[in-house]
């Protein structure tokens, strides 16, 4: 049940930016997107290795210093450090969104949505009903998830090797969490991509109650906005095809 909020504090709203994977205009279309989809007032905070490009109204915190595995230097296992005690100078409840992230409605419910539960996350498209989270959409609050850290830190490669991914790490650890509707978070390939052959001819289409639309893995915003699906074997190509979306670009900006 969605509650509203009666003060006027800022919304905390996190992106983490680090190799070179995502750019900088990644970081500024989300700030951009956040901006126009929320009617509170906004602090966006980015955590990033190099601050290059970011524009005004992003707030940069720097990462923390990489001492992990090198194998972890660029992997989701890497924001771990999120749940530790402190967090630079946050406080109370953060929304994380990844930077592969379209933003396509408001976000304040994100906020409201059951404001008492620790963890808050997008249910993994590919692992309906396991009790996983997909971590491009989150919300916690700063240092009451301490128990993730404080097992991951003693051997973070030991964790890596355990799970399959930061975020089933993660939710196993908490153990129960909570997910968001399911029609606020949506995958583009997963929830948006007609069903084969139906994607030959029907382009994917927004639903109007969706929040945030994640493009994990291929295609990429800008590619399934051309409707292109990058793949290496060529058999694969009777699959994975799409037809341009151009109502991403609407959005993505």
């Amino acid at each position: 049940m969605t509650e509203t909020r009666t003060d006027d504090s800022r919304q905390t709203v996190i992106c983490l930016k680090w190799g070179d994977r995502y750019g900088p205009d990644y970081v500024n279309r989300m700030y951009r997107m956040v901006s126009r989809n929320t009617a509170r007032p906004l602090r966006f905070v980015c955590f990033t290795d190099d601050p290059t490009g970011i524009g005004d109204g992003v707030e940069v915190k720097p990462m923390p210093p990489f001492d992990l595995p090198e194998r972890m230097r660029f992997h989701p296992f890497r924001r771990m450090f999120l749940f530790q005690e402190t967090l630079d100078d946050l406080s109370g409840p953060l929304l994380h969104l990844d930077l592969d992230l379209l933003v396509t409605g408001s976000i304040d419910a994100f906020f409201d949505y059951k404001p008492e539960a620790r963890f808050v996350v997008a249910e993994n498209w590919t692992q309906k009903g396991q009790g996983i989270g997909n971590m491009s959409v989150f919300r916690f609050r700063v240092g009451e998830l301490t128990e993730v850290w404080e097992r991951f830190r003693p051997d973070p490669g030991a964790m890596m090797d355990l799970y399959r991914n930061s975020q089933t790490f993660v939710c196993r650890t908490l153990g129960e969490v909570e997910f968001f509707p399911e029609d606020w978070c949506l995958s583009f390939k997963h929830s948006l991509v007609p069903a084969w052959p139906l994607r030959f001819f029907v382009a994917p289409k927004l639903p109007p109650e969706a929040r945030t639309v994640a493009f994990t893995g291929k295609p990429d915003i800008d590619e399934a906005t051309r409707g292109e699906w990058p793949v290496r074997a060529g058999w694969k190509k009777l699959y994975k095809h799409i037809r341009p979306a151009p109502w991403i670009a609407d959005h993505w900006r």
